[in-house]
């Protein structure tokens, strides 16, 4: 019975946590952040990062002396020469042979240097491609979080506005009950207020689907539940888009990841120019060497085991130089395709700046126009509201037909909508001009 209670309890917990969860209401940051650290692209440049530090680490080991050991026993049938006395037995000989040695480099054009600094310069553009990669998803969950920000606004709108015809509905009627005015008045008025719930239909069809589209970037198994902050946002009709292009390109090329990284890259080309370069190096390598073995032949007197090991020990030290001479032409063919790299490489760094102007350009063009569209939406709503107002009187007494009535309602709701859009895009754009200025996403609440 204990157990059964416990288990009850367990149960009564998890339901709780599970209601929990579905009830959260996600911040912008939250949001970002939750999906920085569940990413799945992400999570595969951190292994690529890993795998870059691993390079990093063999090419400083290839620094470190080589040491080998080997081991053989060995069989000889027949005529055979014993390596203790140099004398030929027509026996059955056993051989063991012990050998420990290596080398280490001398010199070899500094490659191996040279690869340590490349590498390193690789580790460090890797860091920054995550970062790059960071940012990007940090856009993409802002960008989704405005526009499920947007449409509750646009679906709030289409709902006041249906509200409004079913109750013009209702006025209707009585009118049309008591003669007042004609049954095609009553027919119109309806015919837009199913036109108006199928418009709302279709905004909420697109509500959920931003709403679908953020909790997939936070990779989140269902939508349902997801619910995120709506805070107070307001746009000054006196704003200004701070800052000038040059200005916020000049902060953003010292510290945005994708500059970096290019130009990371760029140095390592020219450490994998200078590695294909020593190519034509001689390579000088210390080498050193301790070997001994053990000798056995059926039918004679055979020195110890012990006694062997220890005599026959042989040990050596020397240099060696290898020089290229001719190679098929490989080390001139590296340094060819290696001064290539280097040119993309100064292709791909040109090309990740010219993009960042572009995308601080547009940033900065998109929200200048968005902020004239917001001031211009909000003068078309004082006067469209008025005029409706106007119109909805007129219609009320019989002075103005349905289609008069539903015109003046429908570029009421195109002006909310407007002046919606223009706001989001707005924020969206400045949010982006401030995060090439290095400020964090975040949204005034």
């Amino acid at each position: 019975m204990k157990k059964i209670l416990i288990l009850i309890f367990t149960c009564l917990l998890s339901s709780q946590g599970f209601i929990f969860s579905q009830q959260k209401i996600w911040s912008l940051e939250e949001c970002v952040k939750y999906a920085i650290e569940n990413n799945i692209q992400i999570k595969q440049q951190s292994l690529q990062n890993e795998i870059q530090k691993n390079s990093l680490d063999l090419s400083k080991f290839q620094l470190l002396p080589n040491l080998n050991g080997q081991a053989s026993h060995s069989y000889s049938f027949g005529r055979a020469l014993d390596q203790n006395t140099y004398q030929f037995y027509n026996q059955t000989l056993q051989s063991d042979y012990f050998y420990v040695g290596g080398s280490m480099p001398v010199f070899n054009g500094l490659q191996y240097y040279n690869s340590i600094q490349k590498n390193k310069y690789q580790v460090l553009a890797s860091q920054q491609d995550l970062q790059n990669i960071s940012d990007n998803v940090g856009l993409n969950v802002a960008l989704s979080y405005l526009q499920i920000l947007l449409n509750k606004e646009l679906v709030a709108a289409n709902e006041n506005q249906l509200n409004i015809t079913l109750q013009q509905i209702e006025k209707t009627r009585k009118l049309v009950d008591a003669g007042s005015s004609p049954r095609g008045n009553l027919l119109q008025i309806e015919a837009q207020a199913a036109q108006e719930e199928l418009s709302l239909i279709t905004q909420k069809n697109l509500l959920e689907t931003s709403v679908l589209t953020l909790t997939q970037l936070l990779e989140l198994k269902t939508p349902a539940g997801f619910e995120v902050v709506v805070p107070e946002i307001n746009v000054d009709p006196n704003a200004i888009v701070s800052g000038n292009i040059d200005d916020i390109y000049a902060i953003a090329e010292k510290n945005r990841p994708e500059i970096k990284s290019s130009e990371l890259r760029l140095a390592a080309s020219q450490y994998s120019l200078k590695i294909a370069k020593g190519g034509r190096s001689p390579v000088i390598s210390l080498n050193y060497s301790l070997n001994t073995r053990y000798t056995y032949i059926n039918n004679q007197t055979n020195a110890p085991f012990r006694d062997q090991f220890k005599n026959n020990k042989n040990s050596g030290i020397g240099l060696s130089m290898n020089v290229p001479i001719l190679n098929g032409w490989q080390v001139n063919k590296n340094i060819s395709n290696s001064k290539l790299n280097v040119e993309t490489s100064q292709y791909t760094l040109e090309g990740s700046k010219k993009q960042l102007y572009k995308n601080i350009q547009q940033a900065y063009t998109d929200a200048v126009a968005a902020l004239k569209k917001f001031n211009v939406s909000i003068k078309a709503i004082a006067s469209t509201e008025e005029s409706f107002r106007y119109t909805e009187q007129k219609f009320n007494v019989g002075m103005v037909t349905p289609v008069d009535y539903n015109a003046a309602k429908t570029q009421l709701l195109k002006s909310q909508s407007d002046m919606a859009q223009a706001k989001y895009e707005f924020i969206f754009k400045t949010k982006v001009l401030d995060f090439y200025k290095g400020i964090p996403l975040k949204l005034d609440q």
